[in-house]
């Protein structure tokens, strides 16, 4: 695999990946898929749900660095995602985070990220490739909708 250059980052050939559904993205270990305002309203739409209820029931807020709390998705226990049942219940409204997968900023960071990252998706590195341009695409996706985020509640105060 190429190393990174402040000009050609190591995916520039594209990179191989097909999704096997095997669901390791969404189970088993701790997560947050952080969801952005076209996340929370295709999930409302498509959950058939109110706003409220859908952040009542499907949402937290976490921690994530500084004064700032980001929505999340709820995790059942045991870490698979809230909507994880024998496979995604929605998965044509899923978020953005999800559908982008394994495109992700913290698995391009480098060829090592990227490897880790494969270590527990047998759909990394095989299958269809992926161009640069792919890639880029998903990654400008995603600054594009930010997670929603609020101030932090004070200590004590109630979420």
């Amino acid at each position: 695999m190429k190393r990174d250059t402040a000009e050609t980052p190591f995916f520039a050939d594209g990179l191989k990946f097909s999704c096997t559904r095997c669901s390791s993205c969404c189970r088993y270990e701790p997560g947050f898929v952080f969801l952005s305002q076209v996340d929370l309203a295709l999930l409302v739409k498509g959950l058939q749900m109110g706003y409220t209820e859908t952040m009542k029931t499907y949402c937290r807020w976490v921690k994530a660095g500084g004064d700032l709390e980001w929505l999340s998705l709820k995790e059942k226990s045991g870490y698979d995602c809230i909507f994880w049942q024998g496979g995604c219940s929605v998965y044509e409204y899923r978020p953005l985070q999800c559908r982008a997968f394994p495109f992700w900023h913290s698995n391009l960071a480098s060829p090592e990220a990227w490897e880790a990252a494969a270590a527990f998706c047998p759909g990394m590195g095989k299958g269809e490739v992926h161009t640069a341009s792919v890639i880029h695409n998903w990654l400008a996706h995603r600054r594009a909708e930010p997670p929603i985020t609020r101030k932090a509640k004070s200590p004590g105060g109630e979420c």
